[in-house]
């Protein structure tokens, strides 16, 4: 009887261990940043009160399921960063609104009060209940002489967010260029990959075998010949560097 009671004591012990471990881990998933893809360049980044739309465009309905947006970082004028009816439709009194001159210049009149300008190198900082967030503009550009046309340097934003004591890397339409290789201490980037507008999958696996984030998201890969081969570009990075982790989300429910 002794042993029995003995070994129900000890479980209960064990139970009760495993137990606080799991209540532990639900609480670090709490705190964690979550990320949820919407569509091609469209995402949400959310930590506690703050709630981070990402060139969102396809209308209020793409983000029925979301909480509103306390900001919005948008990228570059074109369609599938800048919707100014989808803006329009989920800005809030208290969200604010940060895009490149040539974004914020596009906006109609009732967003103004909500906007502001970053220009490449410049930063902002914001802080929302007990939550600071800063934002640095990133450059974004093609390299190619064929392609130059469609992302100039100077006009749009790439974005590094600091938040949660993470460093999260948003490339926005741009080649492998220099200011993303000298990236330092990247948490989480999201890097496009989509010919003919912005990189090869091989271009944007090399770039990232350089800068070295933590994790990597391949996103903005639907290009004009259907969808980039986003397991190669994984497979290309963890062959020659397993410390990163490339995670394939669903950018694409509906393709």
């Amino acid at each position: 009887m002794k042993s029995i009671l003995k070994i129900l004591i000890i479980s209960l012990l064990i139970y009760g261990c495993k137990t606080e471990e799991k209540q532990e881990e639900k609480l670090q998933d709490s705190e964690a940043i979550q990320i949820t893809p919407i569509s091609h360049g469209t995402l949400v980044i959310e930590y506690k009160d703050m709630v981070i739309y990402v060139d969102p465009v396809g209308g209020a309905g793409s983000f029925s399921t979301q909480k509103e947006p306390t900001l919005i970082i948008i990228t570059d004028i074109h369609g599938d960063h800048l919707s100014i009816e989808t803006l329009e439709a989920i800005t809030k009194s208290h969200t604010k609104i940060i895009g490149p001159t040539a974004v914020i210049d596009k906006l109609p009149e009732t967003l103004m009060p909500h906007s502001s300008v970053l220009v490449n190198f410049e930063s902002k900082g914001f802080t929302i209940g007990d939550v600071t967030i800063s934002v640095e503009a990133i450059p974004m550009y093609n390299l190619r002489e064929e392609a130059k046309q469609f992302h100039t340097k100077g006009r749009g934003n790439g974005y590094v967010i600091t938040l949660a004591e993470e460093r999260i890397y948003i490339s926005g339409d741009t080649e492998d260029i220099p200011e993303m290789r000298q990236l330092k201490n990247i948490d989480k980037a999201f890097i496009c990959m989509n010919l003919p507008w912005t990189m090869t999958v091989e271009s944007a696996a090399d770039a990232v075998l350089e800068f070295k984030p933590k994790v990597v998201y391949p996103y903005h890969y639907r290009g004009t010949n259907g969808l980039s081969d986003v397991q190669k570009f994984k497979d290309l990075v963890t062959s020659k560097n397993k410390t990163v982790d490339v995670r394939l989300l669903n950018w694409y429910p509906n393709r």
